[in-house]
């Protein structure tokens, strides 16, 4: 069976997966941003949730590219840390050096995870040889790959998905993620992929005064319960009791 990860980032997306039948939430902040790490608050009431799938925590200290400074590093590994003291069950992370997996800072995490997984997200579809990345993060210990195969919509890259996954062979996990939708859900598993990440997010548009930043005013986005329903049925060819 292939498994379904939700991205989450506010405390209805944890009610959402915990009535769902989620296997494990990657559980963020910020997914107008790509996602950066959410706060020690959020991963203890993730960790704390009766009914709750295992919480894998993204561990990414800003937006932008994945070439990080030394001091950015620091706050990566003390965040991987603070993640696992509070009861995540894996971390997702991602760096790259000069276009290829930034050996260094994985090695780092792989240590603090302390024998949790160990994702590697979409940094993987900058890389400039990702079938070298993938013989790497195998060599590295990582368990698992996020990755669009390269393309702003994974449903647009399907024969080169499907050809990460051959050259995985099994030895890493590739998981399908970015821009799926339940109409492209059955051809992404195709592919032959273990694992396929979604949002399944909408815009919830509040009250405003004044705004506080520049991507504020637009809305904010949530977890759409019913589009999640609809991924995993599309999964699971049933109901997502």
């Amino acid at each position: 069976m292939v498994a379904f990860e939700l991205a989450v980032q506010d405390a209805h997306g944890l009610d959402v997966a915990a009535r769902l039948t989620v296997d494990r939430i990657e559980l963020c902040s910020a997914l107008p941003l790509g996602g950066v790490t959410p706060s020690l608050g959020f991963v203890e009431a993730a960790t704390g949730t009766a009914g709750i799938p295992p919480v894998h925590v993204l561990v990414r200290p800003r937006p932008g590219g994945f070439e990080y400074e030394p001091a950015e590093v620091a706050v990566i590994v003390a965040d991987v840390r603070h993640a696992r003291a509070a009861g995540a069950a894996g971390v997702v992370v991602g760096g790259l050096r000069g276009g290829r997996v930034d050996a260094s800072l994985v090695e780092r995490v792989i240590e603090a995870a302390a024998g949790a997984d160990v994702t590697f997200h979409r940094a993987f579809d900058n890389a400039e040889d990702p079938y070298a990345a993938i013989d790497a993060l195998v060599g590295l210990g990582v368990r698992r790959i996020l990755t669009s195969a390269g393309a702003a919509n994974v449903a647009d890259a399907l024969p080169a998905l499907a050809r990460l996954v051959e050259a995985a062979a099994g030895r890493i996990e590739i998981m399908a993620g970015g821009g799926v939708r339940p109409g492209v859900v059955g051809k992404i598993v195709e592919t032959g992929v273990p694992a396929v990440h979604a949002s399944a997010k909408h815009v919830v548009h509040d009250a405003a005064g004044v705004s506080l930043g520049t991507a504020d005013g637009a809305g904010r986005e949530t977890t759409d319960e019913a589009e999640a329903r609809r991924i995993i049925e599309a999964l699971r060819g049933g109901p997502a009791v």
